[in-house]
């Protein structure tokens, strides 16, 4: 899944031409800022789950099991 700093990419480009997107705030609503122009997005969780692709750029720690 995406977590607060997180950096994803979306379904659709912005229009900047940089399809890279750091999230911002979490809650019911997601807050993106497009990492080329700095434009900021917020969007209800459910649209955003359908227009993100991937995530890039994972801030949480990777848990390694021994």
């Amino acid at each position: 899944m995406y977590d607060l700093g997180d950096i994803v990419e979306m379904k659709k480009a912005h229009p900047c031409g940089v399809n890279r997107w750091e999230i911002t705030r979490m809650g019911a609503d997601i807050k993106i800022k497009c990492t080329g122009c700095g434009h900021v997005v917020m969007m209800p969780r459910r649209e955003f789950n359908k227009k993100l692709k991937k995530v890039l750029e994972s801030t949480k720690p990777i848990k390694l099991n021994y």
